[in-house]
């Protein structure tokens, strides 16, 4: 059975785990989710049959915990995706018994997968979790500390344009036209600005 070759084996494992990375940082459809569970369900009836290293298959579960980690704390991120995907490519490429020290599977293989699968992994969750962190530009609470420029005279009342739309203003001191504003306080749709 194709299945029980350890190349193809790792390759689905490999292929599991990267869809069961991506269902924790978007998770919403379900489409990731079954398709992980599929995948490493195949990859658990190959470790079964081919037999696994016990100390691998910890190692591969207990990469999920730096992973949500780095989901979490923007500040560490990078070092625990780090830790995740090293622990990934040691435990994937190790979980179907070899002689010795060697993995199972072609060591080239894991070589170029583990290069391929952890930049790729890396780059996309990267990406995928400041995506993440962006505020909406349509947040309100976004227009604090943005900058524009003055369209009317502003004292008790005027207009400005911040973040490409034009917005009722005030300011404690008159601020002439034309003229660049911050935007330091926002009470409900209007927006307290200060000349820069």
């Amino acid at each position: 059975m194709i299945l029980l070759d350890p190349n193809i084996a790792y390759l689905i494992l490999v292929g599991g785990v990267l869809l069961t990375f991506f269902a924790l940082a978007t998770p919403g459809t379900g489409f990731l989710e079954i398709g992980a569970l599929f995948l490493l369900l195949f990859a658990g009836y190959a470790a079964y049959n081919l037999g696994s290293n016990t100390w691998a298959l910890i190692l591969l579960v207990l990469s999920i915990i730096p992973f949500v980690m780095s989901i979490r704390d923007a500040a560490r991120r990078k070092l625990y995706l780090g830790l995740s995907i090293f622990a990934v490519i040691i435990g994937s490429a190790y979980l179907f018994r070899g002689d010795g020290w060697l993995p199972s599977v072609s060591l080239w293989l894991a070589i170029l997968v583990s290069l391929l699968s952890g930049g790729f992994l890396w780059f996309i969750i990267i990406k995928t979790l400041e995506a993440l962190d962006v505020l909406p530009s349509h947040s309100l609470e976004a227009l604090i500390g943005r900058v524009g420029e003055a369209k009317t005279n502003i004292h008790a009342e005027g207009s400005a344009q911040i973040s490409g739309e034009l917005w009722t203003v005030r300011s404690v001191k008159p601020i002439k036209a034309r003229a660049q504003v911050r935007v330091i306080e926002r009470k409900g749709f209007v927006l307290d600005v200060e000349e820069i």
